[in-house]
């Protein structure tokens, strides 16, 4: 006897009829499926848009969450979830989330910087703070070429008008465009080639396939204010830190790690 309520009572909860109710700790329910309070106080924490714990903020967290679940279920339900491409973007993903959290609990038990640590480092990194300058840039866009000879050439040019000349004699296409840019961007080691360079002298920015070719026409000066200043400097202090801390991850698990290539996958040899 016993055996049969049990029974009946597994399949009375696998009927519709066992439909979750927005109550406790759950705050609405989109086809059956719950969104909790947890849920809600995450979206407001990691929305760019976040004004505040309001109402309507609240709200509008909720209705945020409500439309993302009904289109992951409509996703769902044309199979995208069971596709290779969404796999491999989920696999992908999750190894971000990981390496991310590891790179996270080292920063959060790291000692926030001294002023005397953050002062020096504004002074490290002019273009961020005290020299900052917006460049107006002159540029020409080309595939970069396959002979190493018109690359030094390239190369070689002490103007713009040099760089156009030398790929139309080569026959390679080009394109020229103008753009402002905030020094506050670049990498330091790549300000710190460049920011010597007279008005109107090249620098070529090569990539995998195409190749930038820019000269600076103005440089207007602006400077970080002092109530930035701090807090551009620990969060870009912090970047770096994270940084090292993957070097140096890496560096040390590849050292004991059992790496296998086949054939013709192998890196190249330094």
């Amino acid at each position: 006897m016993n055996q049969r309520i049990a029974c009946m009572l597994l399949i009375v909860c696998a009927l519709p009829a066992c439909h979750r109710k927005a109550e406790g700790q759950t705050v609405a329910v989109v086809n059956n499926q719950e969104i909790t309070a947890a849920d809600l106080n995450a979206e407001l924490s990691n929305s760019a848009a976040n004004s505040g714990d309001t109402k309507a903020a609240r709200a509008a967290a909720l209705q945020n969450l409500i439309n993302r679940k009904l289109l992951v279920e409509q996703a769902q339900s044309d199979g995208l979830d069971k596709s290779p491409e969404f796999l491999n973007q989920q696999r992908k993903l999750n190894d971000e989330l990981l390496i991310n959290m590891l790179v996270s609990r080292k920063l959060n038990t790291s000692q926030v910087p001294s002023p005397e640590e953050i002062s020096r480092y504004e002074a490290s990194r002019p273009e961020m703070f005290s020299n900052r300058e917006v460049w107006t840039l002159d540029q020409v866009q080309y595939p970069l070429p396959k002979n190493p000879a018109v690359n030094a050439k390239l190369g070689a040019a002490k103007t713009l008008d040099e760089v156009v000349q030398t790929l139309a004699a080569n026959g390679i296409q080009y394109k020229k465009g103008s753009k402002k840019i905030d020094t506050a961007v670049f990498p330091h080691q790549i300000y710190e080639q460049i920011a010597h360079l007279q008005n109107n002298e090249p620098f070529i920015a090569p990539g995998p396939d195409v190749a930038v070719a820019s000269v600076i026409t103005s440089r207007e000066p602006t400077p970080t204010s002092e109530d930035q200043a701090k807090q551009i400097a620990v969060a870009s202090m912090r970047r770096e830190q994270a940084q090292q801390i993957l070097n140096d991850r890496v560096k040390s698990l590849r050292a004991t790690a059992k790496i296998e290539y086949q054939p013709g996958y192998e890196p190249p040899k330094k």
